[in-house]
């Protein structure tokens, strides 16, 4: 004879869980509220997105004036990614050996190495973008600057992340026969991740050549200055033009960099 058995009892949600999902709501109500979001102001103002395209459409083409000068400022902007990436290799690897449980076992020297990487991440490169500019004045220089600093944060932490997700046994067997912590870096260390430094490498340079382009809105160059200037002058139509070369840049610096990581990972 089968036995019947009872139905699994539905367990009634926590009151922990039920404070959360009314927290959330409660969050989003003032963000609601605070942001002023309004698809009805959206929907009532179609007229001036109307405005808005007939202005910017069709694009300006215009080979003197307009097509040339954006390719050469993209072609800045994709330079400002480039040095900007390039120059923060040196700074980011070195507080990323600091910065790693696996590379060092000084409790003091780890937290500075990891506060100098906090500090760095957390101001965004529009705000160094700024500050460099008041030092070196306005041009690509002080992007690459703001690039160099803040992606040596965010680089340098994700690199001590990957470190510290290496296998322990290579390492400690050349500790206990007497390595430097500079041996165990170079012999068991960076080896075991070097492919996955590369590929974070990659990405950060296909974040930053997007990054420089908001970078010169502020001053610092690249084809973000001529998009500022075409909306300050009103002329929605090199504007559009601007954004086209900006999209074929972006599209080739991510399908180099997909290509390239695929090679890697091969």
């Amino acid at each position: 004879m089968s036995v019947k058995t009872a139905p699994p009892r539905r367990t009634r949600p926590s009151m922990l869980v039920a404070a959360i999902v009314v927290g959330v709501v409660a969050v989003h109500v003032l963000a609601w509220r605070d942001t002023e979001f309004s698809p009805a102001a959206l929907v009532q103002g179609w007229r001036g997105m109307a405005d808005f395209l007939s202005e910017a459409l069709p694009p300006d083409f215009t080979w003197d004036k307009v097509l040339r000068p954006s390719i050469e400022a993209a072609l800045v902007t994709l330079y400002i990614g480039l040095l900007g990436t390039t120059f923060s290799i040196p700074f980011a690897l070195v507080l990323a050996f600091l910065g790693s449980r696996a590379t060092t076992s000084n409790t003091a020297i780890y937290q500075a190495a990891r506060s100098i990487l906090s500090f760095l991440r957390s101001v965004p490169d529009v705000v160094f973008a700024l500050i460099f500019v008041t030092a070196v004045g306005l041009g690509p220089f002080a992007g690459v600057l703001a690039l160099v600093f803040h992606n040596t944060g965010v680089m340098g932490k994700l690199w001590a992340e990957a470190m510290e997700e290496t296998d322990l046994g290579p390492r400690d067997a050349l500790r206990i026969n007497g390595a430097s912590g500079v041996q165990v870096a170079a012999n068991a260390v960076l080896p075991t991740v070097l492919p996955q430094f590369v590929g974070l490498l990659l990405y950060r340079f296909d974040v930053n050549v997007r990054s420089s382009l908001v970078l010169g809105l502020v001053g610092a160059g690249g084809i973000g200055f001529l998009i500022n200037q075409s909306i300050k002058l009103f002329r929605f139509d090199q504007m559009v033009t601007h954004i086209l070369v900006v999209l074929v840049l972006v599209v080739a610096v991510d399908q180099l960099s997909a290509v390239i990581r695929r090679r890697i990972g091969a």
